[in-house]
C-alpha cells in the first residue's frame, strides 16, 4: 500500500545558487594556490611585494662624472652702485628701468655751499696771481737799481784807475807830490772795494728777488690745486653712469637731502651675465674655482666655469659665480631661473649602478634580485652623482639590484617579488 508520493520527490537547487557554488570552489582553490606558494617560499621570503612597486637597475661597468645639484639665478656680472659725491638736494634724471649709455648723466647734487666755496678759492686765486705779479715787478725794480749801483761803482773803478795811471807818470818826473800820488792809489782801492762790494749785493739780492718770486708762485701753484680741487667736486655734482644698461633699484626720491657717498641707485650692465648658484654646505668644502659647470637656461644647455666662491655660508647654503660665454645664447634674463651640475671629478672604468632612493638606507646594504626573489646583501659604495652611484664591494656587472626605497621592507633578509 503506497501512503503517499514522496518517494517520487526530488529536490530541485536554483541555478543561482549554483553560480554561488561556484564562485565559492574558486576563491578556495584560489587561496588554496596563494597558501601551497606562501608554504613553498616560506623558507626564503621573509616578505612579499608586487613588483611593480619597485624600481629595479642593473649594475653595470663604465664612467662616472662625480657632479653637484644647484639652482640658482642669472645674475649682471656688473652692477655697480651710483653714490652722491657731497651733501644737498638731489634731482634724478632718471627713472628705475631707463636705459642709459655710459657717461650719460643720471642725477645732479645741488650744494650751495660747495659753490660758494668754489667762488671763494677762486677769489683767493685771483688774489694771489696778482701778489705774484707784484713781486715780479719789485724783484725787476729791485735788480734795476741793484744794476745801477753796479754800474756806478764800475764807473768810478775806471775812473781812479785813470787817477792812478796819471799820477805814476807824474810821480816819475815830480809833478805831484807823495801825497797826492798816495791818494790817487787810495782812490783805486776804494774804487775796486765798492765794485767788489756792489757784485756781491747784485747777486745776493738777484737770489732773495728770485726766492720771494718763487715763493709767491708756489703759494698760486697750492691755490690753483684747492680750486681745482673744487672745481672737480662741483663737477662731480653731475652724477653720469659708468656702464651701459639699465637703472636698476632707486634708493632715493627726487628733491631729498643726501649725504656724502649715500647710494642712489643701482645701474645693471647688461652686457655682461654671470649665473649665481646656491650650493648646499654639505659640498661647500669641494668646490674650487675653475671648475666645470653644466648650466640649463630654459632650453639651452651651456658650460661655464666656477668664477667665484662666497666665504660665508647664509642659511645652509654657499652663494658661487659661474662665468660662461653667453654669445651662443638668446634671450637671457636678468634673475632669469637656472640649474647647474657642477663636474667635481671624472672616474673611468668603475662599476656602477643608476641611482635610487636606496640610498637613503646608508648605502651599505641592498637587496639582490635572483628570480623572484630579492636577497638583501651587504654592499660598500662609493662617488655619487646626479645619476649614478658607484658601487665599490657586493655585486658584480649584470648584477640587478633594487633602487627604489627600502623603508617597506622591514629589514627583512629576503623579499619575494610576486
Amino acid at each position: 500500500m503506497i501512503k503517499d508520493t514522496s518517494a517520487q520527490d526530488a529536490v530541485i537547487v536554483p541555478k543561482r545558487n549554483k553560480l554561488k557554488l561556484v564562485l565559492v570552489s574558486a576563491a578556495v582553490l584560489i587561496t588554496l594556490a596563494i597558501s601551497a606558494e606562501a608554504i613553498l617560499t616560506s623558507d626564503t621570503a621573509a616578505k612579499s611585494v608586487e613588483r611593480a612597486s619597485v624600481q629595479i637597475a642593473t649594475v653595470e661597468r663604465g664612467d662616472l662624472t662625480r657632479d653637484i645639484a644647484a639652482t640658482g639665478r642669472i645674475v649682471a656680472a656688473n652692477a655697480p652702485q651710483v653714490y652722491s659725491p657731497e651733501e644737498g638736494l638731489v634731482t634724478l634724471l632718471v627713472r628705475a628701468g631707463d636705459k642709459v649709455s655710459k657717461g650719460q648723466a643720471v642725477a645732479r647734487v645741488e650744494s650751495p655751499q660747495l659753490q660758494n666755496q668754489l667762488q671763494q678759492e677762486r677769489s683767493e686765486l685771483a688774489r694771489l696771481e696778482g701778489e705774484l705779479s707784484r713781486k715780479r715787478l719789485d724783484a725787476r725794480r729791485q735788480t734795476l737799481l741793484l744794476n745801477k749801483q753796479l754800474d756806478l761803482a764800475n764807473v768810478e773803478l775806471t775812473a781812479a784807475e785813470r787817477e792812478s795811471r796819471r799820477a805814476k807818470a807824474s810821480i816819475k818826473t815830480n809833478i805831484i807830490s807823495q801825497i797826492d800820488f798816495e791818494k790817487a792809489e787810495d782812490e783805486l782801492a776804494r774804487a775796486k772795494l765798492n765794485v767788489n762790494h756792489a757784485e756781491q749785493e747784485v747777486a745776493l739780492a738777484k737770489d732773495t728777488l728770485a726766492f720771494e718770486v718763487q715763493s709767491a708762485h708756489n703759494t698760486v701753484a697750492r691755490q690753483q690745486l684747492v680750486v681745482d680741487e673744487l672745481e672737480r667736486k662741483v663737477g662731480n655734482l653731475t652724477v653720469t653712469a659708468s656702464v651701459e644698461g639699465v637703472v636698476g633699484n632707486l634708493f632715493v626720491t627726487g628733491r631729498s637731502l643726501v649725504t656724502p657717498n649715500q647710494p642712489l641707485m643701482t645701474l645693471v650692465d647688461l652686457t655682461a651675465y654671470e649665473a649665481e648658484i646656491n650650493v648646499a654646505e654639505s659640498f661647500a668644502n669641494e668646490l674650487g674655482l675653475g671648475m666645470d659647470v653644466e648650466l640649463q637656461i630654459g632650453r639651452q644647455t651651456v658650460m661655464g666655469t666656477l668664477s667665484a666662491i662666497s666665504p660665508e655660508v647664509t642659511e645652509r647654503e654657499v652663494t658661487t659665480r659661474v662665468r660662461f660665454d653667453q654669445n651662443s645664447l638668446s634671450q637671457i634674463r636678468q634673475n632669469q631661473q637656472v640649474t647647474a651640475r657642477i663636474l667635481l671629478e671624472n672616474r673611468s672604468d668603475i662599476v656602477k649602478v643608476r641611482r635610487g632612493s636606496f640610498l637613503q638606507a646608508g648605502g651599505y646594504v641592498a637587496y639582490k634580485l635572483e628570480g623572484q626573489i630579492a636577497s638583501r646583501i651587504p654592499i660598500e659604495t662609493g662617488a655619487t652623482s646626479m645619476r649614478e652611484v658607484e658601487i665599490m664591494a657586493g655585486v658584480q656587472p649584470g648584477d640587478q639590484i633594487i633602487i627604489s626605497s627600502y623603508q617597506s621592507f622591514e629589514q627583512a633578509e629576503s623579499i619575494l617579488l610576486r
